[in-house]
């Protein structure tokens, strides 16, 4: 079974790495400009006035969250569209029917939203070189941060797009939900700046996790137990990989 799952699988991952990268202008390129323009504005210009954040230059502070806001939406973006299309243009009932585990077929986005994440990430780390010099802690807890990020936020770009029902819908939660939860999870700031009340609300923040996990593998800091982050990375992937599964087998939004 498992051997038989292999081509179907591969086949899916190739499809969806095609498909973003035959329109890399539209996929790859904006995500770098757009973190340039973060750089220039918040780093270059603004973060000389503030100084210093937790004992580091403020460009330097900002950088892994500005890498890693760009990996969360790239990775979340690539499947919710990807999907949504299949959807769209019917093309995702010929999956279905066909003799392919269900597991499969959602492992097979979810490659493509991680692929994309690590090369949009990749991309922006190589933008933020002409801004600053990166910080290597730990690189193996780098990779592992963005590999969960991307599987977490992957998947819950499928799960958007299982319920979307027209092309809008898929922005609904990228525009009122994941922006918000990213301008509030610590990219541009401390929490330790927030009172008591708001650092404990922004605990409740998946982002915050994310975020400084990544930080902690570029500069050794983090607000948060790295501990907690990855314990935290580890239930939602498993939880939205459950969901992610259960619908796709009950038909969810594809049947009608």
């Amino acid at each position: 079974m498992y051997k038989n799952s292999l081509i179907p699988f591969i086949t899916i991952v190739i499809k969806e790495v095609c498909r973003f990268m035959r329109i890399w202008v539209q996929t790859i390129l904006p995500p770098a400009i757009s973190m340039a323009l973060y750089f220039v504005i918040f780093g270059s210009l603004i973060g000389p006035r503030i100084g210093t954040m937790n004992g580091f230059d403020y460009i330097d502070y900002i950088a892994p969250g500005i890498i890693m806001m760009s990996i969360i939406n790239n990775a979340y973006g690539n499947v919710v569209s990807s999907f949504f299309g299949a959807k769209f243009q019917r093309h995702i009932e010929e999956m279905l029917v066909a003799p392919i585990p269900n597991f499969v077929i959602l492992a097979g986005y979810v490659t493509g939203g991680v692929v994309r994440g690590f090369l949009v990430g990749a991309v922006v780390a190589i933008v933020a070189l002409f801004f600053t010099d990166l910080k290597l802690h730990s690189l193996s807890i780098m990779i592992v941060v963005v590999f969960m990020t991307s599987i977490v936020f992957s998947l819950a770009g499928l799960i958007n797009a299982i319920f979307a029902e027209k092309f809008d819908d898929i922005s609904i939660i990228p525009t009122f939900v994941l922006t918000p939860l990213i301008y509030l999870g610590g990219v541009f700031y401390s929490i330790n700046l927030l009172p008591a009340f708001w650092q404990t609300v922004s605990a409740f923040n998946p982002i915050l996790y994310v975020v400084n996990a990544f930080r902690y593998g570029m500069l050794g800091e983090s607000d948060i137990n790295i501990t907690h982050a990855f314990i935290m990375l580890l239930v939602f992937s498993i939880v939205l990989f459950g969901i992610s599964l259960q619908l796709l087998n009950k038909g969810v939004g594809i049947k009608s």
